[in-house]
């Protein structure tokens, strides 16, 4: 992440404004000889927005807690891919929007657009203690490893090829923390993707976890699954991915939460 974020423009959301800004560093040229090949750590680094003193920028309304963005532009690349930041999750909310516009299920459906599941799935408990579901599954990104110097073996979710469907994630330690996905989502989701002809992907990753761990611990349990948008550099400004996997994930999720009432017993 330090090296990710060094040299970024950004913006600083103010109670008063949005102010512009870079993350600067010490240039190579000002430092000394053992220092110039390390890495630049982040306690090293800071943002500029062109301030001469604390008081001035305390002037602008710049605080601690002040949220901060990266400026990133939408960016159209050949083939279908698209670049842009906070792909993750954004496009989870594309998907889920364009899905809620147009599914006729015969059971009842919630979306949620959570908040805070970077730092901690808190949105994830709270909405699913809210609304009891029979059943979830998170929408997410799958860090895809389709580029150079990435061995397969570890990430083999490729771009283009169909959404991916989890069947497990967490920590590198034994996969802890995160989720082993349901079997009644997860087969739901893959007998559709076959039955319609739609592509997707397997996937099992090891370094992190989505809002399903949380759907799936909430109450007396809920069973989860995860459905994702392969995507590439994910936690940075130029994430990118394949409309067709984004178009893909809209079609497997609204056919999926349209069979459901096949899996799921009435409650009394």
């Amino acid at each position: 992440l330090d090296q990710t974020v060094l040299s970024q423009r950004v913006l600083v959301h103010t109670e008063k404004e949005t102010i512009p800004g870079v993350i600067g560093s010490t240039p190579p040229h000002l430092l000394p000889e053992e220092k110039r090949k390390k890495p630049v750590e982040r306690e090293d680094m800071f943002i500029d927005i062109g301030a001469t003193s604390r008081e001035e920028a305390e002037s602008w309304g710049v605080r601690t807690g002040c949220p901060i963005t990266w400026v990133g532009d939408l960016v159209e690349l050949k083939n279908g891919f698209v670049c842009g930041k906070a792909f993750d999750d954004r496009v989870g909310c594309l998907v889920l929007a364009e899905v809620m516009k147009s599914v006729d299920p015969e059971v009842t459906v919630y979306g949620v657009a959570s908040v805070m599941e970077e730092v901690g799935l808190r949105g994830a408990r709270t909405s699913t203690f809210a609304v009891d579901p029979d059943m979830g599954i998170a929408v997410d990104v799958a860090a895809a490893g389709d580029y150079p110097g990435i061995d397969e073996r570890k990430a083999p979710v490729k771009l283009g090829k169909g959404p991916a469907i989890t069947i497990a994630d967490g920590r590198r330690e034994s996969l802890g923390g995160g989720l082993i996905s349901h079997p009644l989502p997860r087969s739901l989701l893959i007998e559709t993707a076959e039955r319609n002809g739609i592509p997707y992907q397997l996937d099992v990753f090891e370094g992190g976890t989505t809002d399903a761990t949380e759907i799936a611990l909430a109450r007396e349990g809920v069973p989860a699954a995860v459905l994702s948008v392969p995507t590439r550099y994910i936690h940075t400004p130029v994430e990118v991915l394949n409309l067709k996997d984004v178009e893909n994930a809209v079609k497997l999720l609204k056919l999926t939460l349209e069979r459901a009432h096949e899996k799921l017993a009435p409650r009394r």
